[in-house]
């Protein structure tokens, strides 16, 4: 479970099972119903709310009154050459609140900040810092100082942060686990610092799970109700979005395809070229022996002198035999993986996204090998958002628990109070 899984749960709550609603809760999820409505809407009008969601004419002004009245929705003019009357037109207003997503990498540290419209106010990248995790911590908080600043906002006026991490996180540690080799990551004093500078209002988010919400957001995923989306770069990873909602598994780990014990001539434990032990272990055999890090690893056992992954590929791009061999090795190594995925899920669009997965020519190759040993093909696609997928996936998320809080505030007591007049004509 990831810890904003967390939050959600716990943003609002309803009546229980057997209980009868109250009037002021049956109010807070009809303006509720209708922010949604004019979230997707962008702008509308009362006559086209009430058309929506099927509520009164009454109902709804009253409903818009609250919701005006709470901040969250302002009047952006009229429509004009229509018949009839003009009518007012109503849009969420954009700094009611700010979402701002985070993503730690093991070579970037990336940001953005929307408002609640999902505008992109700023953001900004940095080279993630080697050493000490104390200082990997600090300079994340000191790109989100950066960013904010140049939103015009101060880091208190964020209404939600939410970062993109390795690992998953684990509520008996409160800390987060499995976070591969990113060492020193899944410390406990990793968490109470970021919340000490983000406030409570902070979650984590597995950062191939947030790459997969803004696969479905913005992405080929647009297309598919069930996909996987799978990383293969610096680490391995899945996020698996099933009926359009992102699936987590009951601890949070599903997706973590880094654990599968698939090799396949890339280098075993305890052979030339091959892992060791505890880097199986801490990062799942899967990665440890088709990351970028391995093919580098093999690579060099070859007798070349590669210090990336992209050199390898470029290579093998050029005719280098021992490269091509590797390359088409990592290819078999990850249609095994996609095998498994397709036996067990069977989704109908594979989307591949990493360093790795969006090589040129990759997916192709891929898609060959797995022809060979699936019992059937899904649709193999390379990710097109770019650097940038974990930061969009990490705001998709902030905004939705940022609503969420927002949204709950609206069956307080005091919002509530003293609405007791609808406005204007239809």
């Amino acid at each position: 479970m990831s810890e904003s899984t967390q939050q959600a749960a716990s943003a609002g709550q309803a009546a229980g099972p057997g209980q009868a609603a109250r009037p002021q809760l049956i109010r807070a999820m009809n303006e509720q119903l209708l922010l949604s409505h004019i979230r997707q809407l962008g702008v509308c009008s009362r006559a086209d709310l009430a058309r929506l969601s099927g509520l009164s004419k009454p109902t709804v002004s009253l409903a818009l009154a609250n919701v005006e009245r709470s901040g969250l929705v302002r009047t952006a003019g009229q429509r004009t050459g229509v018949p009839g009357r003009s009518a007012v037109l109503y849009e969420i207003r954009p700094d009611a609140g700010y979402a701002l997503g985070l993503d730690i990498g093991h070579e970037y540290l990336r940001g953005a900040i929307a408002d609640l419209t999902g505008e992109i106010r700023a953001k900004a990248e940095a080279r993630s810092p080697s050493g000490s995790v104390s200082r990997r911590v600090g300079e994340l908080i000191k790109l989100a100082d950066g960013i904010c600043a140049a939103a015009g906002i101060g880091r208190a006026d964020v209404t939600q942060t939410v970062l993109g991490s390795p690992g998953v996180y684990d509520p008996s540690r409160d800390a987060i686990a499995l976070t591969g080799g990113l060492a020193g990551w899944d410390k406990r004093a990793v968490l109470e610092r970021l919340r000490a500078a983000f406030g409570p209002n902070f979650a984590v988010e597995n950062d191939t799970d947030a790459a997969a919400l803004a696969e479905r957001e913005h992405g080929h995923g647009r297309e598919f109700a069930s996909f996987a989306f799978v990383s293969i770069g610096s680490g391995i990873g899945m996020g698996l979005v099933l009926g359009g909602q992102l699936h987590r598994g009951a601890h949070g780990v599903a997706g973590e395809i880094a654990f599968l014990p698939i090799t396949d001539g890339l280098g075993v434990v305890g052979t030339p070229g091959g892992p060791g032990e505890d880097e199986v272990r801490r990062r799942g055999t899967l990665e440890a022996v088709g990351a970028a890090s391995a093919i580098v690893r093999s690579a060099r056992h070859a007798g070349m002198r590669a210090t990336s992954a992209r050199q390898v590929f470029a290579a093998a791009a050029g005719g280098d035999e021992r490269a091509a061999a590797i390359v088409a090795t990592e290819a078999r190594l990850v249609a095994k993986a996609i095998c498994s995925i397709v036996t067990v899920i069977d989704p109908g669009l594979v989307v591949l996204g990493g360093g790795i997965g969006q090589a040129p020519g990759f997916a192709a190759a891929v898609g060959a090998e797995l022809a060979e040993i699936s019992p059937v093909l899904p649709e193999i696609r390379v990710s097109a958002l770019g650097t940038s997928a974990v930061v969009d996936g990490c705001l998709a998320s902030a905004a939705d628990l940022a609503w969420s809080r927002l949204t709950a505030q609206l069956a307080q007591p005091d919002v509530q109070a003293d609405v007791i007049q609808a406005v204007g004509a239809f």
